[in-house]
């Protein structure tokens, strides 16, 4: 098949959930012998040179870019806020250079799907639907207001809580108007499928979780730091920033007092300067950016997702389990994967929870390895990227 993947930004490096889930998917559709192009705004937040993209990744799919600019305007949000009804966030996403690359690519190309990464790539669909026969598909990676929706709760000021809950109302209002424009809907989790078909989905659709590489994640016990905590994400993402000032706030002051051995660490990329700030307190390390995030997991013993919003699934946990780590989470950050409390993974939602669980694991090194490997034979019955693509091809198969 001829595949097109639409995405908001490159794919390439694979740092975050978002990049992950999009290159993964793009590589299992090649291993099944499929024709692939990716076609991606590059933006100067997550700005990559093309040219620099491995020659062997390149040799397998076919790889464009547009630049796009997508830093928040201030004077261009509040005419959006005042004169129109779409959500900003869509707003900036719309670009008359990606749609005439768009153009030229189903122009001169003869795709069979066009599977659009996310919400934002929905205001597409028209001139896709102008310029090609393809079966469109909504890959839909999370509920995008609910992320809004959580965020405005934590708010405090009532200006911006006021704002936000505009914003939230209408991202919420375009995903409900985008249903049953695409021909296909992909959700990543149940959860997510359930919302779509209670609020009227009647097209063909596919749950097809967020696969990883097997081959690329093995466990290695052999120089794992006894007594590390480890936090791994991007730290520009509003809901990762507000998890780990709280977790900081509420439950290292308090751990690491009782514990003067423990430590943490942290990585992630773009973190604003008030953040890093937040990070004075002892035994805490900020490695920023790393260049291997696989090593860097393997060499730590518990992984902490302090996550108190957001919305989808997060595949640094799928990742962590395939490293056999022990990872404790609350159930926002443990959302849309099957996961079992105290077998392969522990759930946290509060602070006393989180101090309990980590007290329970370094103390008790027999239940965290037990953890450890349940989490990793449950990530190769439920989320290999081969298996999981396969399925997805058969799905579209069936859409012709």
């Amino acid at each position: 098949m001829n595949i097109l993947q639409l995405c908001n930004k490159m794919p390439y490096p694979p740092k975050d959930g978002g990049s992950i889930a999009t290159l993964n998917l793009a590589k299992g559709f090649c291993e099944h012998g499929n024709n692939v192009t990716v076609l991606a705004m590059n933006t100067s937040k997550h700005y990559f040179n093309i040219d620099n993209i491995p020659v062997e990744l390149k040799s397998k799919i076919n790889f464009f870019d547009v630049f796009v600019k997508t830093k928040i305007n201030p004077f261009l949000a509040t005419l959006n806020l005042f004169f129109s009804n779409k959500p900003y966030n869509a707003q900036r996403f719309i670009s008359k250079k990606f749609r005439n690359k768009l153009i030229s690519l189903l122009s001169n190309n003869n795709y069979e799907i066009i599977q659009l990464e996310g919400l934002y790539l929905c205001t597409y669909i028209d001139v896709i639907r102008k310029y090609s026969n393809a079966k469109i598909v909504y890959r839909a990676h999370n509920i995008e207001h609910e992320i809004w929706k959580r965020t405005t709760l934590k708010q405090k000021g009532l200006l911006k809580k006021t704002y936000l809950k505009i914003l939230t109302k209408r991202i919420k209002n375009y995903e409900l108007r985008i249903i049953n424009k695409y021909d296909a809907l992909v959700p990543i989790t149940e959860r997510d499928a359930l919302f779509f078909n209670n609020n009227g989905n009647n097209k063909p659709y596919h749950v097809s979780a967020a696969g990883v590489n097997i081959n690329d994640l093995k466990p290695n016990y052999s120089n794992i730091e006894n007594n590390s905590l480890f936090y791994i994400g991007a730290l520009d993402w509003t809901p990762n920033q507000e998890g780990l000032v709280w977790f900081l706030e509420n439950v290292w002051k308090i751990i690491s007092k009782k514990n003067k051995n423990l430590s943490l660490y942290i990585a992630g990329r773009n973190a604003p300067k008030w953040f890093v700030s937040k990070l004075n307190y002892e035994n805490i390390f900020y490695l920023g950016e790393i260049d291997d995030a696989y090593e860097y997991m393997n060499s730590k013993a518990i992984m902490i997702v302090p996550l108190l919003s957001g919305s989808g699934m997060r595949i640094k946990i799928i990742e962590g389990m395939a490293l056999g780590k022990t990872i404790i989470s609350t159930s926002i950050g443990a959302e849309g994967i099957n996961i079992t409390h105290n077998k392969n993974i522990i759930i946290a939602d509060n602070e006393l929870d989180f101090i309990k669980g980590i007290e329970t694991v370094i103390n008790d090194k027999v239940f965290a390895n037990k953890i450890g490997e349940n989490a990793v034979s449950f990530v190769n019955s439920n989320y290999n990227n081969l298996t999981i693509s396969s399925s997805l091809i058969n799905f579209y198969k069936g859409l012709f």
